[in-house]
């Protein structure tokens, strides 16, 4: 006796009907999500690139004309000798102030809102970046009590760093930006520090 199967007619359902769709970019899931990084990274990139163009030229939101860093202004000296800087790190961090440092923290400025706003770089932009804010939060010693800060512990110092490292660790230069285009790059290929 013979025994024979016939093929089934019995279809499987289309999968785009029961699983959401996940579009794939450079193995990273795309869509609202990949938008929104790309979104926190133009904001943060704008926040340093603002504090930058704001004490170059005097914009008058943080600095004014007068405090320039065209007019003779120091940006770094300035805020290391400043009220604002306060705690048992005090001393450390007016042993800082110097032309050197202005120049220094300036080019910090500069180049992380730059890269940031462009997508490359973002591991060193969030390794400095990260250095910095952490300086400047312990400058500002949040964990007395009335010292201005709501929160001693997260405060903005805090969410840029974090943001700066969620937008490195999750390639947000790659929507809307230039970071497939920077890791493809015969120098960053070479040196993979500078992805």
């Amino acid at each position: 006796m013979t025994h024979t199967t016939t093929p089934s007619t019995h279809t499987a359902p289309d999968a785009s009907h029961t699983q959401p769709r996940a579009e794939s970019l450079n193995g990273h899931t795309a869509g609202p999500g990949r938008r929104a990084l790309a979104v926190l990274r133009f904001a943060t990139g704008f926040i340093f690139l603002w504090a930058f163009l704001d004490k170059t030229f005097g914009l008058g939101y943080g600095t004014p004309l007068e405090r320039a860093w065209i007019n003779g202004g120091t940006p770094a000296q300035g805020y290391l000798n400043s009220d604002a800087v306060t705690g048992p790190l005090k001393a450390f961090f007016t042993s800082l102030a110097n032309p050197v440092t202005d120049v220094l923290f300036m080019a910090g400025m500069l180049g992380i809102g730059v890269a940031v706003m462009l997508g490359i770089g973002l591991r060193v932009s969030a390794v400095a970046g990260t250095i910095l804010m952490v300086f400047m939060y312990l400058a500002e010693w949040p964990f007395t009590p009335l010292s201005g800060s709501n929160n001693p512990l997260v405060e903005y110092h805090i969410i840029y760093a974090l943001a700066l490292i969620v937008i490195a660790a999750a390639y947000a230069g790659d929507t809307w930006g230039l970071g497939k285009a920077w890791r493809n790059t015969s120098l960053v290929r070479a040196q993979r520090w500078l992805v």
